[in-house]
């Protein structure tokens, strides 16, 4: 009998529920010019005969493949690994779940042989989220041309067929420096990530502007470029160490950054928080793991892929024309690695 179930066509439900096949349908699909009776009656066979709408019919019947294409990448080539970017695709993938959606994740291996476009054409997906490319990256030229629906994450574009979810980096940042201010600091440094990215860029402005509001002064030696990774804090720490006039705070703009920014403080022989206060950014999992566990800015990072994932829904299907950016607050988490001069 359960096979027999799984068998089951939307003709099969109307016939069990005594209503048409468009009335079944109104109901699968949300319309609210359905009875509350007539709905709560389809509803329940619906779920006693344990129906699921065949995907392929579907797709005939209204055009779309119901998959949205994810693209991912990273400047250290980490992919799934990467701590930040694995919450997003937990808060995506239950979203369009939720809304009958399945995501494909691209591989980045096929880069040189195929466009954004080319490989969204070729799976047939509805739309497309797009997390951690440049905005320089030529790939997105054609892409955007096609106007096809897209949401990118933590790149602000917005264009009638997409649009973007993102951080308050600026204020986020303001929060970082202002709260190790608080502490009595006032040689603050910065340790940022690739400054071709859209927070490297926001979060530093926010670390100027508030550095710039209490009256501190902005040291362009106290500015180190470095990278999103532990490897790439623990090196621009070094050159930190090795200054003639060091800071007695840093702000680093990714947890990873502080992760390594800690190490190459332990590998000298001094300890964090007792001769250097450190703040990161995105509270990654692991940070409040660390000892001592790390003052960061937290990212909601599970809402940011919901946000993306609803937002693609949208512009797949056309109900406004455009849809608004998305920034999201961020929340200054305190622990154990900032301490009052």
């Amino acid at each position: 009998m359960k096979d027999w179930f799984k068998m089951l066509t939307i003709k099969d439900i109307a016939k069990k529920a005594g209503v048409s096949v468009a009335t079944v349908s109104k109901v699968m699909n949300g319309y609210d010019d359905i009875g509350e009776v007539t709905k709560a009656k389809v509803l329940k066979i619906i779920e006693e005969t344990n129906y699921r709408p065949n995907a392929n019919a579907q797709s005939l019947r209204t055009n779309k493949s119901f998959l949205v294409g994810l693209f991912f990448k990273d400047h250290q080539d980490s992919g799934l690994k990467h701590p930040f970017f694995r919450g997003i695709i937990s808060g995506l993938e239950t979203t369009l779940v939720e809304n009958n959606y399945d995501m494909i994740l691209f591989s980045t291996n096929w880069e040189d042989q195929f466009s954004y476009l080319e490989k969204c054409e070729f799976r047939n997906v509805d739309g497309a989220i797009l997390m951690g490319m440049p905005k320089d990256d030529p790939k997105l030229v054609e892409f955007l041309e096609a106007k096809f629906p897209a949401v990118f994450i933590d790149l602000d574009i917005v264009t009638e067929n997409s649009s973007y979810v993102i951080s308050d980096n600026k204020i986020g940042a303001r929060k970082a420096v202002r709260h190790l201010i608080e502490l009595g600091h006032q040689k603050i440094a910065i340790i940022t990530g690739e400054s071709i990215t859209v927070p490297t860029r926001e979060r530093l402005i926010g670390y100027k502007l508030e550095m710039a509001a209490q009256n501190l002064k902005i040291r362009d030696d106290w500015i180190i470029e470095g990278h999103f990774s532990v490897n790439g804090g623990y090196e621009s720490m070094q050159k930190i160490l090795e200054l003639p006039e060091q800071p007695t705070a840093i702000f680093c703009q990714g947890d990873e950054i502080a992760i390594g920014a800690m190490q190459a403080i332990e590998a000298r022989g001094l300890s964090v928080p007792a001769d250097f206060s450190l703040i990161g950014f995105d509270d990654i999992e692991i940070s409040q793991y660390l000892n001592p566990g790390l003052t960061t800015v937290c990212q909601k990072k599970e809402a940011m892929g919901s946000a993306a994932a609803n937002m693609i829904l949208d512009l797949i299907s056309k109900s406004e024309a455009g849809v608004e950016p998305i920034i999201l607050e961020t929340e200054l988490i305190i622990r154990n690695s900032t301490r009052k001069l």
